[in-house]
């Protein structure tokens, strides 16, 4: 039997290589991705429709509503930390990038996906570069959801769904470097905070995305350059 996967697929780097991760694997991947507000929306969006059709992936676009904001990210008046550089993102810790419970929001809705299309392995690309920051991409805490949903869904009490995630011990260079190994077409993710046309270069996740492909050797042809 065909094995099936929900993949929280955003746009970005790391999510579109736990796709092609989860598709070198065997699954028949059904992309989730999130329209929570987030400023980057547009061209995130975009690129994540791009990203799940090369893969040959279906893929659903939610639309959720965060009304209380909390966050740079869902919050335009709020400011963008900009113009740190890698050693100043890790020492100051969470960020305002923090979107509240987030990885928890959307693994729950994963979760129910999964269940109601027969998917016994959710993917998010969650990993170390970013542990540092955001809580909710820390190892314990994916380790716990993964058992929180085991409990708590028929599917996991059965045994039959479970969460991956497959990038918590690489960092930036390491999926840069996978991912040029699995054929993802980098050029075609999307990174930037501030959306627009073109990268900021200068947001927490611009300067975090260059230090991984300078690091790898790696030219990055998307326009972060």
């Amino acid at each position: 039997m065909t094995k099936k996967a929900v993949v929280l697929l955003s746009g970005g780097l790391d999510s579109a290589v736990t796709l092609y991760l989860a598709k070198n694997e065997g699954y028949d991947c059904y992309c989730l991705t999130f329209d929570y507000g987030q400023r980057h929306r547009a061209p995130e969006i975009a690129r994540a429709k791009v990203i799940a059709a090369g893969a040959g992936a279906k893929v659903t676009v939610l639309k959720i509503d965060m009304p209380w904001k909390g966050s740079s990210l869902t919050d335009e008046d709020a400011a963008l930390p900009s113009g740190r550089s890698p050693a100043e993102i890790k020492r100051k810790g969470v960020p305002s990038t923090y979107v509240p419970a987030r990885n928890t929001v959307f693994l729950s809705l994963a979760a129910s996906y999964a269940e109601a299309i027969g998917a016994n392995t959710i993917f998010i690309g969650a990993h170390y570069d970013d542990s540092s920051g955001y809580p909710d991409c820390r190892k314990d805490y994916l380790e716990a959801i993964d058992k929180a949903i085991k409990l708590g869904t028929k599917s996991g009490v059965d045994n039959r769904l479970k969460v991956e995630f497959p990038l918590i011990s690489k960092g930036k260079k390491d999926i840069v470097k996978l991912g040029v190994s699995l054929g993802v077409p980098l050029k075609d993710t999307w990174s930037c905070y501030k959306g627009g046309d073109r990268p900021c270069g200068e947001c927490d996740s611009c300067v975090l995305r260059a230090k991984g492909f300078k690091e790898a050797g790696i030219k990055d042809d998307s326009g972060y350059n």
